[in-house]
């Protein structure tokens, strides 16, 4: 049974911020697509932000669970939840579009764990791996560190709030308000750098 929750005051960081839609229906999913299409239209650079948050499950048998998508500053955040969805073809068709680069970092475990839902991204780019800080002292340093600072941090002061396994249920339903949160701030921040 298809589901779509709305957020209008999610917040992202400091006092961004941002609209938010969950679900797992193929209508809302092309109504949020089609208007992401219309924004992308009067881009120069095309440039989408992707996440996956994973199912609860050995690392050989983890499959995504959540994908998050933000298009630009005034789009709503797209969290789509694959582990409660149909496949979707005008959804497959977006991301195997070539006019449009997926931004992320790192993507390896990413691109490697889209095969379980088999969706083909057209153009994937790890910016980790374009963009380095020249004085980095260790290899891939800086834009996961500075993600991870932001997002870490956010996810440390709800600790008391949510337990680590109950930050890996990201495909038990209905995501409780922290999941929606720490999803949307990580694939935000992300979108941002």
């Amino acid at each position: 049974m298809g589901f779509v929750d709305e957020y209008k005051q999610v917040q992202a960081h400091s006092n961004k911020k941002l609209h938010v839609i969950h679900t797992n229906d193929k209508k809302q999913m092309v109504t949020s697509l089609e208007q992401y299409e219309c924004d992308l239209r009067l881009q120069r650079h095309k440039i989408i932000g992707i996440d996956l948050e994973y199912t609860n499950e050995p690392d050989e048998t983890r499959k995504p669970a959540l994908l998050q998508l933000p298009v630009g500053k005034t789009q709503p955040v797209l969290l789509f939840q694959l582990s409660a969805a149909k496949r979707c073809t005008v959804f497959d068709n977006f991301l195997a579009d070539p006019r449009y680069t997926f931004v992320g970092f790192p993507v390896g475990g990413d691109k490697t764990r889209f095969e379980h839902v088999n969706p083909e991204v057209a153009d994937f780019v790890d910016i980790q791996k374009e963009w380095s800080v020249p004085e980095a002292t260790k290899e891939l340093e800086s834009l996961a560190d500075v993600t991870g600072m932001l997002v870490d941090d956010y996810y440390n002061n709800m600790k008391n709030k949510i337990t680590n396994e109950e930050h890996k249920r990201w495909d038990s339903l209905p995501l409780v308000m922290m999941h929606i949160e720490y999803a949307t701030k990580d694939v935000y921040i992300m979108y941002e750098i």
